[in-house]
């Protein structure tokens, strides 16, 4: 049977002042996420009784126990599922109504942090990148390149406005959406036999050499999966987490690799390696854009955000309608 609302009572009361109020739900929110209050202490610049203070304060102003206490990690009660949903929407709605009025002062400036993946790095950041630096030269942009099993750790601490990744189990504290869906490619070396820019089965081409990611990727599994179910034969597996690395190993030796048609959209035009769309079956990649849930993009975030989609958007369909 569906469990009635909590009924919450109000969060930012009269008798206590503003910006402690929302200092208590910030640090009540990194509790939640983290499940430790010693981890949330370092994410917010604070010290382990500290936050135990703060939210045994909000706790005593609910007059409701938000967390079970014990050994290992902290459990939230009902109560503090409850408040949780809440608590999100009062810090992104107040964050965003501080960034609206500031817009009205000044031009955007300010810094972005982005995470990104190679996949990403390699065709659309470039021009994204110059372009944006044009239209808003008072804002800095700093790229991390990395896979998704750090960029997304990093995204959830707030040390990135946002990272575009794999798609993936949803985590908590996380807001998904879709960023965008590419075909998986076959790379091999400049003069390899295969078909620039058109088909192959993998099935047919006999045991390959193929250089991977490790399994801590998230396309590895997947990739895996793909060979399993259409008997693709496998002679050789290199392990490579360095996308330069596995690249170089293409290039000048017999060795073939799977990514994301995205990265290799310049070969449509230049020859630097073979590039084969896999076929019977396809095989798609997507790529989701994850944010803190708990914050809104500030107007600089949002403005890179909607280049880099621009830009990437044309890359994959140009590499589309090259094949097609």
């Amino acid at each position: 049977m569906p469990r009635a609302p909590l009924a919450i009572p109000n969060l930012l009361p009269d008798t206590a002042p503003v910006s402690e109020s929302f200092r208590d739900l910030s640090l009540f929110v990194a509790a939640y996420e983290e499940r430790s209050f010693t981890a949330a202490a370092q994410r917010e610049n604070a010290t382990q009784p500290g936050v135990s203070q703060h939210i045994r304060k909000l706790e005593d102003r609910l007059g409701v126990r938000l967390f079970a206490r014990g050994t290992g990690p902290v459990i939230p009660t009902p109560a503090g599922d409850a408040l949780y949903q809440r608590a999100v929407e009062i810090l992104r709605a107040r964050e965003a109504a501080e960034r609206a009025v500031r817009a009205y002062g000044c031009a955007l400036e300010g810094e972005v942090h982005v995470g990104l993946m190679p996949t990403m790095t390699r065709c659309a950041l470039a021009p994204a990148l110059d372009r944006f630096t044009r239209e808003q030269p008072n804002v800095v942009v700093r790229i991390t390149e990395a896979y998704s099993a750090m960029l997304t750790p990093m995204t959830g601490a707030g040390e990135l406005d946002f990272a575009v990744v794999p798609t993936f189990e949803q985590t908590t504290g996380m807001r998904v959406r879709r960023f965008l869906r590419t075909a998986e490619v076959l790379v091999s070396a400049a003069d390899s036999d295969l078909p620039h820019m058109g088909q192959v089965r993998l099935a047919d081409l006999g045991p390959l050499r193929l250089a991977l990611p490790g399994p801590r990727n998230t396309r590895r599994q997947t990739l895996e999966t793909y060979f399993a179910s259409n008997g693709v034969q496998v002679e050789r597996l290199m392990e490579l987490d360095a996308m330069l690395g596995t690249l170089d190993l293409v290039s000048t030796a017999r060795w073939m690799t799977v990514l994301p048609a995205i990265m290799m959209a310049n070969e449509a035009q230049r020859r630097h390696f073979t590039v084969s769309r896999l076929a019977d079956p396809s095989l798609m990649l997507e790529l989701v854009l994850i944010q803190p849930l708990r914050r809104s993009l500030s107007g600089p975030a949002a403005a890179f955000l909607a280049v880099l989609e621009e830009e990437t958007a044309r890359f994959n369909a140009g590499w589309d309608i090259e094949a097609a």
